[in-house]
Order: C-alpha cells, then sequence, then structure tokens
C-alpha cells in the first residue's frame, strides 16, 4: 500500500511539471507563418523576395531608396538561425531574416493583411513561399 501511495504522489508531482514553461519555450519557432500558401510576418503582412538579391549570399541588394519601397523583415541583434531561417547583416547593420538563403521583404504598398500588391512587380519581386 505504501509503494502504490508513493507512486501516486509521484506521479502527482510529475504532472505538476507539466505547466512549466522555460524561456525557451516561449521563443517562436519561426520569425514568420504561412497563410494562404504564402509567408507572413508578425504583423500579418505579405513577405516578399527580390531576384536581385543571390540566394545564400547573406546579403540583401534592396538598400536606400529600394528599402523604402520594401522594408525588410527586421531581425533583433540576438536572433540566430533556426530551421530554413537565417540571419544577415544589412549594410546599414541591421539584422534581416531570410528564408532558404533568400532575404525577406515586405511592400510599402501592402494596406492590410492578405493584401499582395508586391506579388510579380516588375518581374523580379514574389510572395515568399514555403
Amino acid at each position: 500500500m505504501k509503494l502504490l501511495s508513493a507512486t501516486i504522489l509521484a506521479a502527482a508531482l510529475l504532472a505538476g511539471c507539466g505547466g512549466m514553461r522555460t524561456t525557451t519555450a516561449s521563443m517562436p519557432d519561426a520569425p514568420t507563418r504561412t497563410v494562404d500558401g504564402v509567408l507572413i510576418g508578425p504583423n500579418g503582412m505579405t513577405l516578399y523576395t527580390f531576384a536581385g538579391d543571390a540566394a545564400d549570399s547573406g546579403k540583401s541588394t534592396c538598400n536606400d531608396r529600394c528599402a523604402a519601397n520594401w522594408p525588410a523583415l527586421l531581425a533583433p541583434e540576438t536572433a540566430r538561425p533556426m530551421g530554413g531561417y537565417t540571419v544577415i547583416t544589412r549594410d546599414d547593420g541591421s539584422k534581416q531574416w531570410a528564408y532558404k538563403g533568400w532575404p525577406l521583404y515586405y511592400s510599402s504598398k501592402d494596406a492590410e493583411a492578405g493584401d499582395r500588391t508586391g506579388d510579380g512587380m516588375a518581374g523580379v519581386w514574389k510572395a515568399a513561399r514555403p
């Protein structure tokens, strides 16, 4: 009977630990989500890739005026690669997320979540897809 009571007590204690979270558990699995087949940023807006960038180069070629129209999906200074995501350093020193080697951008013309005005723009911009 004592063995059974000890077993029940141990099981109850372990079950109570199930609700505990570590700091890594609260971190997101990825810097983007997929909605309707495209990647979206934390703000819910569509993300794009630029054919002027070279995949896996670790560099964005969209700077200055380009960056005003196509803002980068910025990464925090402490960001680290995860899954298919890497972090690149932009010309201005800020950090940017890239997916499968392609830097990710928003379109300044998208007004609300679900807009995809940049998809196919000038034949060099396309919605980022998983």
